[in-house]
């Protein structure tokens, strides 16, 4: 009881003797501070709302407008045309010479002012505009169009100084919908060379039918939606293609990422976790208060900021026909998941962040804890790993009230949540089989161990090695990549003693981790262990494979002049061919973030082009012919790859308009048929050094590991690779062992051989 009277600020009783006023002053204190520092947050994001929605202006600018008019003003001259005037009729003032002369003052400042305002929003309005053109993004590389270079002046000129990381929002463009003829054509371009003739020719049909007839009416309400929403994909593809899902989302859908993994700063698994989770913290502070800088291309053209929004304290929320994302404004704890039992860890000390060596002190005496799991608590997170209606119907019957709810709002509400493995996990050139166990470890664990629904899972292995799991829904994987980037960063200079331990000493005796208690039933349990068998089943079906190629990376390749990525999608064409004897309708995610709350697209990479290349290379034709196949297959592939990120790509318009006809109840033969096919190989690149705070120049050994995720097709491969350097590519592939036909290992040997004979080509003898 001595904690709760001591949390009472003001207490008042009567006595027989009189009045009883007690006042803890302590209480008082931080009842004060915590006020204080609420109203900087808001007073902070104030601030930011009127940098933001005054960008590319300045308040700054204000001062000089205003001042500039005053001065014209002052030497006699009207810049108004008579509107100062007019305004100052309408001021009200006592009838005298200073008080009138106070009024000019004040109906100048006025007209000053609605010039500035009125400046600011042509600013704003003409960057739209300028942001609006794309053709910079289709030019060669050295030859720069005269209109282009002076677009990209006029970017400079109007485009903004010091940028907040939401300053740009209001000036990005929308995504517009495509002709509805040509996502058709480019569909079937897509896939004519995929099919038999008579096939084809049926699609074909199908698609003239489509344009004709229904296909009209879908295209006008998508012309509506684009006009009221922001952004005519988004909303849609976050609800139909993640939220509604009621499968698994464990493989299915979270993907994961590694550590750096040449280098290794320290073996304490505490320290590690500490210094890293500080870094995220701060990185988080600088999310929330906007210092994180936009990211832009070169270094002038911004790309959308939205998705940094739902980073932290955020999770998925189960329900019966679908889920829901949960976004708390603010969280001051994050959650630990050791061994079986859950704890909460508060993350700041008196208003203030905890420091890493404060960190450490707890993330030991969680480790040091050998207190046994509750009943059924060890193996609840496999409820996030199975089936989502179970989950929903146990979270509403089970999770609802008492201890059991309390426990899961500290799990939901945390910043993120934070898993402490009891394996190492490394990667060992000497065997390549260990940096598949990590791969493994990090995109399902042991099925139990990580909170699949939060937005991330940060994991940290017992000889300090690190990964994370995300959940897919909130945003997309370059997201997160560009946290790790920061947050290594920061890892590398906070640094560590020489026994592994953090830098500094703890400036308070750090808050106790608390704890959580759960008091689940015997049918709880039962359905906890049926997801648990679940999540078993895909686990064990679960067959990946990481390969890190060092023979060459992207410095060998630009000397061939060709994209690094379209020589990579053109090697994997050329293995899976090698493969399967054939080639197969393939994904390739591509950002849209040039417009406002874009996320992703599909290049469909399997082009005729890089079919004719694949087959000239592995029918052994002369080196010229390949060369120049090759050329071709990836200027068609840049082609396409440019086209997805300027809004012209082709599978999110023929899934919204999927879309408007389910809403409308029309059936559609040819979209049922486009949306039907199998994607069979899916990939996507995670981008690498999307900030200046990354130089592998200076220390190529930080390279990090990318991610990787689950196949989409049960017959099919899944395939991300990071270009990490200048001499090396990492590659995660995933398949199904239950799928007599696909082998990631025999996959990534195919793959192997196929860079090698692609960089034989460009040799000389």
């Amino acid at each position: 009881m001595a904690e709760a009277h001591s949390a009472v600020a003001f207490s008042f009783t009567v006595t027989p003797d009189g009045y009883d006023v007690r006042i803890n002053h302590e209480a008082l204190k931080a009842v004060w501070e915590s006020g204080v520092v609420s109203w900087k947050k808001r007073i902070g994001k104030l601030k930011n709302n009127i940098h933001n929605g005054v960008f590319p202006a300045s308040l700054y600018s204000w001062l000089i407008v205003v001042t500039i008019v005053l001065a014209v003003q002052l030497v006699s001259y009207d810049p108004s045309f008579g509107f100062i005037q007019l305004i100052h009729l309408h001021i009200p003032y006592v009838n005298s010479a200073s008080s009138s002369l106070l009024g000019l003052y004040i109906s100048t400042i006025v007209f000053g002012t609605l010039i500035w305002i009125a400046k600011f929003l042509v600013l704003k309005y003409l960057l739209k505009l300028l942001l609006s053109y794309h053709k910079w993004i289709y030019e060669v590389h050295g030859r720069t169009s005269f209109t282009t270079k002076l677009w990209f002046t006029l970017i400079k000129l109007y485009g903004g100084r010091k940028p907040l990381l939401m300053s740009y929002q209001a000036s990005i463009p929308k995504l517009p919908v495509p002709d509805l003829r040509s996502s058709v054509n480019n569909y079937l371009n897509s896939v004519q060379h995929l099919m038999p003739a008579e096939k084809y020719k049926e699609v074909e049909t199908l698609a003239d039918d489509f344009c004709k007839g229904v296909g009209k009416k879908f295209q006008r309400y998508l012309i509506l939606k684009s006009w009221w929403a922001t952004n005519y994909v988004s909303d849609w593809w976050e609800e139909y293609i993640y939220l509604r899902g009621r499968s698994p989302i464990m493989i299915n859908s979270n993907y994961y990422g590694l550590d750096a993994l040449l280098v290794h700063n320290t073996s304490v698994q505490a320290a590690r976790a500490a210094n890293l989770i500080y870094a995220m913290l701060m990185y988080r502070r600088e999310v929330d208060r906007e210092e994180l800088r936009p990211i832009l291309i070169n270094n002038v053209v911004p790309l959308c900021s939205a998705q940094y929004e739902r980073q932290f304290n955020t999770t998925r929320i189960p329900g019966i026909e679908t889920d829901k994302l949960v976004h708390f404004k603010e969280s001051n704890h994050i959650t630990v998941y050791h061994k079986g039992r859950y704890f909460k860890v508060l993350i700041k000390h008196k208003q203030r962040f905890l420091k890493p060596a404060e960190l450490e002190i707890i993330f030991q005496k969680i480790l040091d804890d050998n207190s046994a799991p509750m009943e059924g608590e060890e193996h609840l997170a496999a409820l996030t790993a199975g089936e989502r209606i179970p989950w929903a119907k146990a979270r509403q019957e089970y999770f609802n009230h008492g201890k059991n709810k309390t426990s899961l709002d500290a799990i939901e509400k945390a910043a993120f949540c934070v898993t402490f493995d009891t394996e190492p996990q490394e990667y060992d050139p000497k065997d390549p089989s260990k940096l598949d166990r990590y791969g493994k470890a990090m995109i399902h664990g042991k099925g139990y161990d990580r909170w699949f629904d939060k937005s991330f899972t940060f994991v940290v292995c017992s000889n300090g090695q690190i990964g994370f799991n995300a959940e897919h829904s909130w945003a997309d994987a370059p997201i997160l990549s560009q946290m790790c980037e920061v947050t290594f960063r920061h890892d590398f200079d906070l640094g560590y003693d020489e026994k592994g331990h953090c830098l500094g000493t703890p400036e308070c005796e750090p808050p106790h981790p608390i704890r959580l208690h759960w008091e689940i039933p015997t049918p709880c349990i039962d359905v906890i262990e049926s997801s648990f068998q679940v999540a078993t089943k895909l686990m064990n079906d679960l067959d990946l494979h990481i390969m890190m190629f060092t023979e060459f990376g992207k410095g060998f390749v630009k000397t061939c002049k060709v994209s690094p990525d379209a020589f990579i999608q053109a090697a994997l064409q050329l293995t899976y061919y090698r493969m399967e004897n054939k080639f197969c309708l393939t994904y390739e995610s591509s950002m849209t973030r040039l417009f406002r709350e874009g996320r992703t697209e599909t290049v469909r990479s399997c082009t005729a082009e890089v079919c004719n290349f694949a087959l000239a290379l592995n029918e052994g034709k002369p080196k010229s012919e390949c060369i120049k196949l090759l050329n071709k297959a990836a200027e068609t592939h840049q082609k396409l790859y440019r086209d997805t990120m300027t809004g012209r790509g082709v599978d999110r318009h023929l899934f919204c308009l999927y879309v408007v006809s389910k809403y409308l109840d029309i059936e559609s033969p040819f979209l049922s048929k486009a949306l039907s096919e199998p994607w069979k190989l899916s990939t996507s690149q995670t981008p690498h050094q999307q900030t200046d705070r990354l130089d592998l120049n200076k220390y190529p050994d930080r390279i990090c590991g990318g991610g990787g995720f689950g196949p989409v097709t049960d017959d099919g491969y899944g395939v991300s690779y990071i270009i990490a350097g200048e001499d090396t590519i990492f590659f995660h592939i995933s398949c199904k062992v239950s799928c007599p036909h696909t082998d990631s290992h025999k996959f990534g040997a195919t793959l192997k051989k196929s860079l090698c004979d692609m960089r034989e080509m460009f040799s000389k003898n």
